[in-house]
């Protein structure tokens, strides 16, 4: 894709930094302003290192919430339309550390705060390591087209699954796994415009408001990056959930 075709090299970082925020917004039309991220992913699950960003500007926190899409059909959404809070997750296939946060932090989020209807979680894919990464990305989404996101997600981003690479035999037996019914549907769906432009969008979104390392999350608009400890996430969502309420 050409909107990231500059930008591939950006990478993932271990470092336990805490994330930045730059203060100018400039509201143009629909157009959002600039908040800069710095990776903050520990280099262990305990090591939580850092919190949540500190809450932005109002005026640039309401356009980051303004990214939740709360769409009914979103096949790459997970929970409520309504839910109170919405977690928009960056990522990418071959991020370790996006494969850690799948297996260790999400399906505790979906047990605690998806199922009760507190949260949703909409997917946004975040290539950034070159074409596999594209490839995965389009197959995600030709997966959601026949309703097997979710477990297409769990197979790409089960432990040792990255290390078999993502060329198109390996997506093929992942979407066998993770129960496609109609491959030659998801053949072409992956080779499509629409995953194209749905890939495309997703890339445009999150680098417009700055994203640069996977994976990246804004919670109701507050920024979180790295694989943060399951404690991180719930206090973002904790006060995100209070704040939501009239």
């Amino acid at each position: 894709m050409s909107s990231s075709s500059s930008k591939n090299s950006r990478k993932t970082t271990s470092g336990a930094k805490p994330l930045l925020i730059s203060a100018g917004v400039a509201l143009a039309a629909v157009t959002l302003g600039i908040v800069s991220w710095q990776a903050t992913a520990p280099a262990e699950q305990g090591s939580a290192g850092s919190s949540p960003a500190a809450a932005p500007r109002d005026d640039t926190s309401a356009a980051l919430r303004a990214l939740a899409r709360r769409e009914a059909g979103d096949k790459l959404a997970l929970g409520r339309a309504d839910a109170p809070v919405v977690l928009i997750e960056y990522s990418d296939f071959k991020c370790g550390y996006c494969g850690k946060f799948a297996r260790d932090t999400e399906p505790e989020l979906v047990k605690k705060y998806v199922d009760n209807g507190t949260l949703r979680i909409e997917w946004r894919n975040f290539p950034i390591f070159g074409a596999e990464s594209e490839a995965a990305a389009r197959a995600a989404w030709a997966a959601g087209q026949q309703d097997r996101f979710a477990a297409f997600h769990s197979a790409a981003y089960a432990d040792g699954s990255k290390e078999k690479g993502f060329a198109e035999p390996r997506l093929l037996e992942l979407a066998r796994e993770a129960g496609v019914p109609d491959l030659d549907r998801f053949k072409a769906d992956m080779a499509g415009e629409q995953a194209a432009a749905a890939l495309k969008k997703d890339q445009e979104e999150g680098y417009r408001i700055g994203v640069t390392s996977t994976p990246s999350f804004l919670v109701n608009g507050r920024p979180i990056a790295g694989a943060q400890p399951l404690a991180a996430f719930d206090a973002a969502i904790a006060q995100a959930e209070a704040a939501a309420k009239p």
